[in-house]
């Protein structure tokens, strides 16, 4: 793979895509901005995925439109006939409606909510559609350029779950590219699957005084928190859990009726991630029933149901899959030193699926994603390199077609 990368890097072609983006990296910032200045609350990105198909119009790209789900795609025909590498990055944020997201610059700083995660990785694929028709690039494999909805919280991949299971063109998707980081170096290469429960826990309630001693729906939640505060689970694969949100209750002096607790399961392993997902449920059927045999239930028992509000699959790329050698290369042909990283994201799908797949950055630094302070830095010496790095890696999966 070192030597495929090194023979893109010296084809003339390449070398004109990389002048393309020096000569578009203002308009590539420009475009940042403008999308970042779109709202795309969680399960309302529709006015940025109608601005960024717009922004697709007029490249050499076919069948530019929204999907069934809201994710954008544009395909990008190779020479093949045949396979398809996917080029994505996500139009959602983790910012609620309302949030300011007016773009503050300072020097080649650009400081908003959702600027880096993941708008900078909206603005690498409008780069590079542009660099590859000003180069003339043809590649081997189709390129499908998406940029989907739904990839952050409880959006839960939906975007690109819809792609590989719903989609056109998920029968034909051989290798799998997201732009979600403004890290270069770090790559990801094994996804971090989650199961998240709402479980509410129900009870016939009372007064605090005068019903004493009747069950109570609290006291069956607490002994689930307690017991998962119990739990030993392995450090590999890394394994964890957290009881994150908690609600319910009427007043100070009344025995609940409802109670419940969001819980967040997550392992690197999926077999880990189910066996942790059934230990959960065992413990909700322990806690009620320990609570019902404890107090007075001729009101009414206790009962428990536990609603899955997200799921994301576990899976990994394997380490040595043609498309880590062509990240590792390209990086290091760039100055770069390639992190192989554990995350979830968008790349999770593919990745249980067994189809090769990474998550990239796109060349600038930044901090305090998920954050009303976050900010990506787009320096253009390290902005072009990073960008310069994915590109290659791209074309090195797809394949640089070559005349003779």
């Amino acid at each position: 793979m070192t030597k495929d990368i090194a023979a893109i890097l010296a084809h003339p072609q390449f070398r004109a895509a990389c002048d393309a983006l020096r000569d578009g990296h203002a308009r590539y910032v420009d475009e940042i901005v403008t999308l970042t200045e779109i709202p795309a609350p969680p399960f309302k990105e529709e006015r940025r995925a109608e601005a960024f198909r717009g922004m697709l119009a007029g490249y050499r790209l076919e069948d530019v439109a929204l999907d069934g789900i809201g994710n954008v795609t544009g395909l990008r025909r190779g020479r093949g006939n045949g396979g398809i590498v996917v080029v994505s990055a996500h139009l959602d944020t983790v910012f609620p409606e309302g949030t300011d997201v007016t773009v503050r610059r300072e020097g080649t700083r650009l400081f908003a909510p959702g600027v880096g995660d993941d708008t900078q990785g909206l603005g690498a694929l409008l780069a590079f559609v542009r660099a590859l028709d000003a180069a003339g690039i043809e590649t081997e494999a189709d390129l499908l350029f998406v940029a989907d909805a739904g990839e952050e919280g409880k959006g839960d991949l939906r975007g690109i779950h819809h792609l590989f299971t719903e989609g056109d063109f998920r029968d034909r998707i051989g290798a799998f590219f997201s732009l979600d980081s403004p890290e270069p170096e770090s790559v990801t290469v094994r996804g971090v699957g989650s199961h998240r429960y709402r479980v509410s826990f129900r009870g016939p309630g009372g007064h605090s005084y005068g019903d004493f001693g009747t069950v109570n729906p609290a006291h069956a939640m607490a002994d689930v928190v307690a017991g998962m505060a119990r739990w030993q689970v392995p450090a590999e694969p890394r394994t964890t859990f957290s009881a994150s949100v908690f609600g319910g209750g009427s007043s100070i002096n009344a025995i609940p009726q409802e109670v419940w607790v969001e819980i967040d399961l997550r392992s690197v392993d999926q077999p880990a991630l189910d066996a942790l997902d059934a230990r959960l449920h065992a413990l909700i059927a322990e806690a009620t029933a320990a609570e019902n045999a404890r107090g007075d239930s001729s009101a009414g028992i206790i009962t428990a149901e536990a609603t899955r509000i997200g799921a994301r699959p576990a899976g990994e790329t394997a380490p040595d899959a043609p498309i880590i050698a062509a990240c590792d290369a390209a990086l290091a042909a760039f100055g770069f030193e390639m992190k192989r990283d554990t995350a979830s994201t968008d790349s999770n799908i593919p990745m249980s699926l067994n189809i090769p797949a990474v998550t990239i950055g796109t060349g600038a630094s930044g901090a305090r994603a998920h954050t009303l302070e976050e900010w990506v830095d787009l320096e253009p010496g390290q902005s072009l390199r990073g960008l310069s790095a994915a590109l290659a890696a791209i074309l090195a999966t797809a394949g640089l077609h070559v005349e003779g």
